[in-house]
């Protein structure tokens, strides 16, 4: 097919750039190588945090030989003895399509084969976030915040822009400063509302001449670039999604700020203090119901004095590498416990805690060293009706997302299933 369409022609608008993406029918080849009303009763929230490299699996994981309540935390998870009656751990579980020894993050939340698209190399599906997302995110101002650490991939997450991905299996974009956070849930507009309703409107008709444009060149492509194209499409309905939720929200002013602002460039431990702060204010003022948290490593070892690597401490035998591994469990385990802690001093409007509302997950698709089998999977939260306070041991290679299929269900979203999920967990169900 000839074509006069020059890719490089593209729209711009103000605070938007779209183009056209690269088609083989026109020359291109792929290379193979709140201040709105509270609700009258308190939703349901789900927080999902990541954390890369996964853990000591001697002393993270308690004895297999104690199932069940009556079983003693281990040295990793001892921090976290108060809350032991509202916490559960899960053995057993993985993604049976991992095979990337380093990517922790990547298909966490998704379980996806990353080989299922013919001829290409990686592809990912939805994230159970973004499901929460889809179904309980509809009222707040953020469908969806995603949070990430300041040290990028050095941790062992993998690809991915954040631990979300969205229904196209397309990575979802997060934020790794607190303070831009921080501003992004709570600062008030610069630009006066006129202003800013001119910005939208030009932006839809910056994507409404892109569609036409778009178009003009849809008949007579090859049936790769017209699954390309439709897949186009609906990334400029996404954004007509995300203007028309931005439009909504125009002349309703942002929450209270019920924190201060965070100090600039904390990294590390004290980074992960104030996530977990902003977590908790973020569900608090009801500004977004789904949140992932892509945590750091390297900078969390630094901020503990140790300058191994992440990489060299996830390699660990015995010695240095290893007593590095468990401190940095122990220290994960003392910031879980107090973001619990604070969970359950927030109260709601009608008297019970933000706690007993929300739904968290922290683990890992990665156990430790370069294992993918029985992925670490802490659960606590009443916001998904599960059962707390045991340790579940699950027969060997339990397919992980029918752990989140279980907190779905137990968050009343009506899925069939998720990921490579073959039923729900019946001992997880309260």
């Amino acid at each position: 097919m000839k074509s006069l369409f020059n890719r490089r022609h593209f729209l711009r608008g103000t605070g938007a750039l779209v183009a056209l993406p690269a088609l083989e029918s026109i020359g291109f080849r792929r290379f193979v190588s709140a201040a709105s009303p509270a609700p009258s009763t308190p939703p349901k929230r789900a927080v999902f945090m990541g954390i890369g490299f996964g853990v000591t699996k001697e002393t993270w994981f308690p004895d297999i030989h104690q199932p069940g309540t009556d079983y003693n935390l281990p040295e990793g998870l001892v921090p976290l003895v108060r809350h032991q009656s509202d916490l559960t751990v899960v053995q057993g579980c993985s993604n049976q399509y991992s095979n990337e020894a380093h990517w922790g993050s990547t298909f966490w939340l998704s379980g996806a084969n990353r080989f299922a698209l013919p001829g290409q190399s990686m592809a990912n599906s939805i994230s159970a976030d973004q499901v929460v997302a889809q179904q309980l995110g509809q009222d707040t101002r953020f469908t969806s915040i995603q949070l990430n650490s300041t040290d990028g991939n050095a941790s062992g997450h993998g690809p991915g822009l954040s631990l979300a991905w969205d229904q196209r299996g397309k990575p979802v974009a997060g934020q790794n400063d607190p303070v831009q956070v921080f501003h992004k849930l709570f600062s008030a507009d610069d630009l006066p509302l006129e202003q800013r309703q001119a910005a939208i409107a030009e932006n839809r008709s910056v994507l409404d001449a892109v569609l036409t444009e778009a178009k003009r060149v849809q008949r007579g492509l090859s049936k790769t670039d017209t699954d390309k194209l439709d897949e186009y499409f609906q990334g400029i309905r996404d954004i007509e999604t995300r203007l028309g939720e931005d439009e909504t929200w125009l002349d309703i002013p942002k929450a209270e700020a019920p924190i201060a602002e965070p100090e600039p460039g904390l990294k590390g431990r004290e980074e992960i203090k104030v996530m977990y702060d902003l977590i908790v204010a973020a569900l608090q003022t009801d500004s977004t119901r789904a949140l992932t948290y892509r945590m750091p490593g390297q900078a969390l070892l630094q901020s503990m004095g140790i300058s191994l690597s992440a990489h060299n401490v996830s390699h660990y035998s015995q010695g240095e590498r290893k007593q590095a591994s468990q401190t940095r469990d122990k220290t994960h385990s003392e910031l879980l416990a107090g973001l619990i802690d604070k969970l359950k001093a927030t109260k709601e409007s009608d008297g019970s805690s933000l706690f007993d509302h929300t739904a968290l997950a922290f683990g890992s698709n990665i156990s430790s060293i370069h294992y993918l089998d029985n992925c670490p999977t802490l659960l606590t939260g009443g916001g998904a009706n599960l059962k707390l306070g045991q340790h579940l041991v699950l027969p060997n290679d339990t397919p992980l997302c029918n752990v989140w299929l279980t907190m779905l269900h137990g968050m009343g979203i009506s899925v069939e299933r998720h990921g490579d999920s073959s039923g729900v967990v019946k001992q997880l169900r309260a």
